[in-house]
């Protein structure tokens, strides 16, 4: 059965569901990561964005909202709108909502490398070789002291620690990284080292079949 992503979002609104814990944590670190931003511009991007409710809350609340050009890429037209109605609201007019596929390196090229880097609701959902490819891709949508937030559940096989590995690989320092036992999966990276180069034409993870059973992204 095809999993329905607007649907997905329902969990968000029940206070005690795993995916309302890992999105107040979310929404946390991204504020902390502003906070601690240098003066100036700054860009965010976010891929597979959902509703853009982990980043479109933070910003309509944050004294740097006016300092942040973002572009959220997200494939579901309802979702799309739903993020969109959400900027418009906060009056976020440096906050771009696309209609696409997110797995596409050229979805960013004019926006990276990027202060803020959102990969959240993706590890989950796609098979862990594309996970380690992503993760060398953030090494090239990020900026030298910006910062990537990413998803991934705690069950076995536990691909955290892993993931941790290959950001370090990657050039990235962790800065908040969530235990098995919190159960929702936040990380939270920061690359120290200069960007790589952003590969054109480059799809990025392809998202498994609808048809094994859920997870939490």
């Amino acid at each position: 059965m095809t999993r329905d992503w607007y649907a997905w979002h329902d969990d968000y609104d029940r206070p005690d569901s795993p995916l309302s814990r890992r999105l107040t944590e979310l929404r946390q670190r991204i504020a902390e990561a502003l906070d601690q931003a240098p003066p100036g511009p700054l860009r965010a991007i976010s891929l597979c964005a959902g509703q853009g409710r982990d980043l479109i809350p933070v910003l309509a609340d944050h004294p740097r909202r006016d300092d942040v050009t973002a572009r959220l890429v997200e494939l579901d037209p309802r979702n799309v709108e739903v993020a969109r109605a959400a900027a418009a609201r906060a009056g976020l007019t440096a906050v771009e909502v696309v209609a696409g596929d997110a797995a596409q390196t050229d979805r960013y090229a004019d926006l990276t490398p990027a202060d803020l880097v959102l990969v959240c609701g993706v590890f989950g959902n796609i098979p862990d070789a594309d996970v380690r490819a992503t993760v060398g891709h953030c090494a090239a949508l990020c900026a030298t002291g910006g910062t990537v937030f990413w998803t991934r559940h705690r069950r076995e096989p536990d691909l955290v620690p892993t993931i941790c590995d290959w950001f370090a690989e990657a050039g990235f320092t962790p800065v908040a990284v969530s235990s098995p036992a919190d159960g929702v999966g936040v990380g939270v990276h920061r690359l120290t080292g200069p960007p790589r180069p952003l590969a054109a034409g480059t799809r990025m993870f392809e998202f498994v079949g609808d048809d094994r059973p859920e997870e939490q992204k």
